[in-house]
């Protein structure tokens, strides 16, 4: 039987910050599981979070075969979201990607850490909008 870890303050708050934004938001947990996404990121995701629920961000992040603009190969290590949750810290890029709907996609991303304290990662949350 799975034991379900609470979930840190913290996340619960940029939750519910991230469901009354218009911009398109996740927020993925330390251990780099995607918790949620809001109802604007669903016109780029192509599903409601409903469909998809909690599971690895990076396989998440790879079904949309993320690249660079021109269409070039984009290591798993040099995403935004990846730097945040490994290095801690905050990063950007432009990509192109294929939705869930199968509709490819110029974003931009820009995703950063998420601490309780100084010392205390919690999460990261990810913006991203349209080119």
């Amino acid at each position: 039987m799975e034991m379900r870890r609470q979930k840190h303050l913290v996340l619960i708050l940029a939750r519910e910050f991230a469901s009354n934004l218009a911009t398109p938001t996740l927020i993925a947990d330390d251990q780099g599981k995607l918790v949620f996404y809001n109802e604007a990121a669903e016109s780029v995701v192509g599903r409601p979070f409903a469909e998809v629920g909690e599971m690895p961000l990076d396989e998440w992040t790879a079904s949309f075969e993320p690249r660079t603009p021109d269409s070039g190969p984009l290591s798993p290590e040099l995403r935004p979201t990846r730097i945040a949750l490994d290095q801690r810290r905050a990063a950007h890029e432009d990509l192109r990607i294929t939705s869930a709907d199968g509709v490819e996609r110029d974003v931009a991303v820009t995703a950063f850490p998420l601490f309780a304290h100084a010392d205390e990662f919690v999460g990261i949350v990810a913006i991203f909008w349209r080119e």
